[in-house]
């Protein structure tokens, strides 16, 4: 789960780019979803009575994390992030020590999102 101040823009971002659907929808949370697979969920800051969020007004939140997908269908997620015209920040790029392709993306409310494809062992 990441805490966003904007769940909706955040949800159509994952789904343009990442391929995933919504499972909940609406303003203050949101299940994404890969098939019946529960992907990443988001939450909005100033719902409910959560005080283990985090803090808003704290900008060191989201650094020095990554959020970590993988695919199997790498140029299809190459293909939805240049549609989508997503931030790219690396790549795509193969990792000859990870033996994957990577992208390295700017996601939403600034969080870094990598995506990598299907390993190759054979190399």
């Amino acid at each position: 789960m990441i805490v966003v101040r904007d769940v909706e823009a955040c949800s159509k971002w994952f789904q343009e780019v990442l391929g995933l659907c919504s499972g909940h929808g609406g303003q203050e949370y949101e299940m994404l979803m890969d098939g019946e697979a529960l992907v990443v969920q988001l939450h909005a800051w100033d719902t409910h009575e959560h005080p283990h969020l985090g803090d808003e007004s704290n900008p060191s939140r989201g650094n020095g994390v990554l959020l970590w997908f993988s695919t199997d269908d790498f140029d299809g997620l190459v293909a939805r992030v240049e549609k989508a015209s997503a931030k790219v920040l690396d790549g795509p790029l193969y990792n000859p020590n990870g033996r994957q392709h990577e992208i390295w993306l700017e996601g939403p409310e600034g969080y870094r999102i990598v995506v990598a494809g299907p390993r190759n062992v054979a190399e």
